[in-house]
């Protein structure tokens, strides 16, 4: 393993890592007014597009790390498009 590939697979795993908390989050708490549906739809498309480009370029880090990153892009983007109208437990009487 030469060090370029140890940039992508740290870039990758960072990249990839990063959703993790705000998918928690939004699935604990259902809390999503703060986030933006066009910014997640257009992460989510990009990662889908970068998982096309890795499966081209038959690049497994790619596929992986865009694969991962985007289903929890996904997740987000689900969650704030179905809970938007649900009251938050601040919100409840």
């Amino acid at each position: 393993m030469d060090y370029i590939e140890i940039i992508g697979l740290s870039a990758a795993f960072f990249t990839t890592i990063a959703n993790i908390p705000q998918a928690v989050k939004v699935i604990r708490t259902r809390e999503v007014k703060s986030l933006s549906a066009p910014t997640y739809s257009m992460l989510f498309l990009g990662m889908v597009i970068w998982v096309i480009y890795g499966a081209i370029r038959n690049d497994l880090p790619i596929i992986l790390a865009n694969s991962i990153a985007g289903s929890l892009c996904g997740i987000i983007l689900i969650m704030k498009l179905l809970c938007q109208d649900e009251p938050h437990n601040s919100e409840k009487i």
